[in-house]
């Protein structure tokens, strides 16, 4: 998974600007992105130095950057090699896929209790888009930002600044996996299925259903990703 090119190679940003939000913000943003579209990839190294010149800001700035980011687990620092983008191991993903699975029907099962009829019908409109979408290309990128459609939906629906704060922290540290799993010949349109049963429930205001649908969702997700981070490993 890791990838020897140099940033300018992978990742062309624009140097910061100087605008409302402050610097450290915007290098965190800038590089959060970069990494959940695959810009930058698991196990790029992220030298100081290029995101220095490339960005335009201090090496104190990169240095806050980077803590941040790893304290969200999309960086890792490894002592005397520096900073990489994160590269989850089967057992990190493992957890990762469990804790996934549980978030997501909590955060179904308070959009079930919580949603307006507008919402829920929004909802059902992300998922007939993510049909079409699917029927029409195979690319991983534009599958996975229709589907995050449905996931701002379902969290704005949900009204839980709380559950919302954790879930977003952990699609974003499963993004490579879930890419992985879309990745798969006709998971993309499982995944249609499945998340069609779980709109049809959410609809009927049957949160125990819709829960237990959206569990098994994310686990049958998992395992196309956990098969290939299997492989990769045996690999090594």
């Amino acid at each position: 998974m890791a990838s020897t090119n140099s940033l300018a190679e992978s990742w062309t940003a624009e140097p910061m600007g100087r605008v409302a939000a402050p610097l450290r913000e915007q290098v965190i943003s800038a590089l959060r992105q970069a990494i959940m579209d695959f810009q930058l990839k698991p196990g790029q190294r992220l030298v100081e130095r290029e995101l220095i010149e490339q960005l335009g800001v201090s090496r104190t700035t990169i240095r806050e950057a980077l803590r941040e980011l790893a304290s969200e687990g999309l960086v890792t620092v490894v002592p005397q090699r520096g900073a990489m983008v994160s590269a989850p191991s089967l057992e990190e993903a493992i957890d990762l896929y469990e804790v996934r699975a549980a978030l997501e029907s909590l955060v179904v099962q308070h959009f079930v209790e919580h949603a307006s009829d507008d919402e829920v019908q929004r909802l059902v409109t992300t998922v007939e888009n993510l049909a079409v979408v699917t029927a029409r290309t195979d690319d991983v990128k534009e599958l996975l930002a229709v589907k995050d459609k449905f996931y701002a939906v379902l969290i704005a629906g949900a009204k839980s600044a709380a559950l919302q704060q954790l879930l977003e922290g952990i699609q974003a540290r499963v993004q490579v996996l879930r890419a992985t799993s879309l990745s798969e010949a006709g998971r993309s349109s499982e995944a249609v299925t499945e998340l069609r049963a779980i709109a049809a429930a959410i609809r009927d205001r049957n949160a125990g259903l819709a829960s237990q649908l959206t569990a098994a969702h994310v686990r049958k997700a998992s395992i196309t990703a956990l098969n290939s981070l299997r492989k990769t490993e045996a690999t090594l």
